[in-house]
């Protein structure tokens, strides 16, 4: 089977489930359950775009053939011939282009892209400016997120007296969460003049960040003998208690030694289901590493490796520059990007790019 007839058969695959979406839809017993009916209708808009792209593609074939098939006809007249012929070329351009958009939209998706997350950002090299660095980066995310329509929920945080952090963990929710936030996940570099700084001495500091699907509690099962809680008092700067009663916990994960520590709210419960839900999080990220290594799979479902180690993007505030090392992009704007969260030019560009990758292995 030739690449275009596989694609013809993918799209008829689709063009049939849309069909049976559309039936679904107008079933009063699905109309009857709004939770269904919601995730039936997301599905139908979804594959609606990809229907009217197969629609434009089709089309453009039509049209090729028909001035290919006056181009070849010796009863045609010369001036329909010049205007078939002219025609050809623009034609064939827009298929190709139509081709590679439809091919681009059934890449198998992630089955996470669309879990809410838990991100993790930590403090590294740099001492406080590595944590006010951290600050700066929730402060970026958090208005991307509102950006996006998205909610931001603090679970844990250890500032530092300066207003920096040494950890913070939050979590976003909001469609496609993970599906852009994935790609922020590495060791972010940060390069200006410290505060602490009374040389004017310009310093390189870096902060890691970690983004981890959500998980559901009937995904991921805590036994109650696998934890350990312990509760304590909350404390602030400098150690201080900043609470009158024992509201802080830590949860320890017996086999794996994963130790989550969650103080921020007065409520002892509160706290206890934060650090839980930031376990099943990690517990789940765990699993789906393993699963991937199993399957001698490198962590390739987005540009780079994603791991941790690995640096990502520099920020530059001397030259007013944030590069991006995975895809080589540079933007001029610092301030736009890391005080405003207008984040989207990156990820944009890194959703194609690995899409890209995708299509090539898919060639090979």
């Amino acid at each position: 089977m030739s690449r275009e007839e596989q694609l013809e058969a993918q799209l008829a695959g689709v063009e049939q489930r849309y069909e049976e979406l559309s039936r679904e839809l107008s079933d009063p017993q699905v109309i009857a359950d709004p939770a269904r009916l919601r995730k039936l209708a997301k599905a139908h808009a979804q594959l609606g775009e990809l229907v009217q792209a197969l629609h434009e593609y089709r089309k453009a074939g039509a049209e090729l053939e028909e001035a290919r098939r006056i181009l070849s006809d010796p009863s045609s007249d010369a001036e329909l011939r010049e205007l078939a012929s002219a025609e050809i070329e623009p034609l064939t351009a827009r298929r190709q282009a139509l081709e590679q958009e439809l091919r681009r939209r059934l890449l198998p998706k992630d089955p996470n892209d669309e879990r809410d997350v838990i991100v993790e950002i930590r403090a590294g090299t740099g001492g406080e400016e590595a944590a006010l660095f951290a600050a700066d980066l929730f402060r970026m995310y958090s208005r991307y997120a509102e950006r996006r329509g998205w909610k931001v929920e603090l679970i844990a945080a250890n500032a530092t007296e300066l207003g920096g952090f040494k950890e913070i963990i939050f979590s976003v929710s909001g469609d496609g969460a993970f599906s852009r936030l994935k790609y922020e996940r590495g060791v972010h570099r940060v390069q200006r003049v410290p505060v602490t700084e009374a040389s004017g001495r310009i310093h390189t500091s870096t902060a890691t960040v970690a983004v981890l699907p959500e998980a559901e509690e009937v995904e991921v099962e805590i036994r109650p003998e696998e934890i350990e809680i312990d509760v304590f008092r909350s404390s602030g700067h400098g150690g201080q208690s900043v609470n009158t009663t024992d509201s802080a916990v830590r949860v320890t994960h017996k086999p794996t030694g994963i130790v989550v520590t969650c103080q921020d709210e007065r409520s002892q419960l509160k706290n206890r289901e934060r650090a839980l839900k930031v376990l099943r999080a990690r517990l789940y990220s765990m699993r789906l590493e393993e699963q991937e290594s199993r399957l001698a799979q490198e962590r390739r479902s987005q540009v780079g490796t994603g791991e941790r180690s690995e640096r990502i993007r520099t920020y530059n505030f001397p030259q007013n520059r944030v590069t991006d090392h995975r895809i080589g992009l540079t933007l001029y704007r610092l301030p736009a990007v890391l005080e405003e969260g207008e984040l989207d030019p990156f990820i944009d560009a890194l959703i194609l790019a690995d899409q890209a990758r995708q299509l090539e292995a898919l060639e090979v």
